[in-house]
């Protein structure tokens, strides 16, 4: 029996990364130069940040000094925003019976609106039984008078229509009310904004921390070379 391996795509950091040296790059971005992994670890515990091995197929791997929780998190930010772009709006199903009595009536009508209101289609479904299939104009009066209670909310997009032995009809929610949803998000977007802009403010003290480091570690790549040359 063979058994699978499971990769994972996660880099390796800190302690995970086991090779002798690594090209280092800085907080900032800036280029350190090809240092031993035991001193880039130590810059980075100095500097209270991560070693970050970002490209392990190269020859020394490439490894980056940031704090690996707040990548994380931006990342998986970014992949919530990329999956809400890409969201479209969803059909909705409500189901009436032809001898439908008020109560249950205004019940399902809350649920339209709802879905209406929520930037969905409702496809809303008459369903015919027996002799009531010899007689849909009831259905489609129920479904017209459910339009015309939901106007506010929705539009027509498909007319009643029979299909088989029931009766079909679709609606779609009003422009104003998808403005108003994207309003919302706007809203949303603009105070995740402001709380990303205070966890700045929090870490801008890491700043010059991280600054120290790559000067530090510049320093610890001269004095390296410096040793070669005079063991030369």
């Amino acid at each position: 029996m063979r058994i699978g391996v499971i990769i994972s795509d996660e880099p390796r950091i800190n302690d995970e990364i086991r090779v002798s040296q690594v090209r280092l790059i800085g907080p900032n971005g800036e280029q350190v130069g090809v240092i031993a992994t035991s001193v880039a670890l130590n810059l980075a515990k100095e500097a209270n940040l991560d070693l970050v091995e970002v490209a392990p197929n190269a020859k020394p791997p490439v490894a980056k000094l940031i704090d690996y929780g707040k990548y994380k998190y931006n990342e998986k930010i970014k992949a919530r925003e990329a999956r809400r772009n890409q969201s479209t709006a969803e059909i909705k199903e409500i189901r009436f019976r032809l001898k439908i009595d008020d109560h249950d009536f205004e019940v399902k009508k809350g649920h339209v609106v709802r879905f209406l209101n929520g930037g969905d289609k409702v496809k809303v479904t008459i369903m015919l039984r027996g002799r009531e299939q010899s007689r849909p104009i009831g259905g489609v009066e129920l479904l017209r008078r459910l339009a015309s209670e939901v106007e506010e909310y929705g539009t027509v997009e498909f007319a009643p229509k029979q299909e088989g032995r029931n009766i079909i009809m679709t609606l779609a929610p009003k422009g104003k009310k998808v403005h108003t949803q994207s309003e919302q998000r706007r809203r949303g977007d603009q105070s995740r904004a402001e709380r990303q802009a205070r966890q700045a403010a929090r870490l801008a003290a890491k700043q010059e921390a991280q600054a120290q480091a790559a000067a530090a570690a510049k320093a610890a790549v001269a004095s390296d070379k410096t040793k070669t040359s005079e063991s030369k």
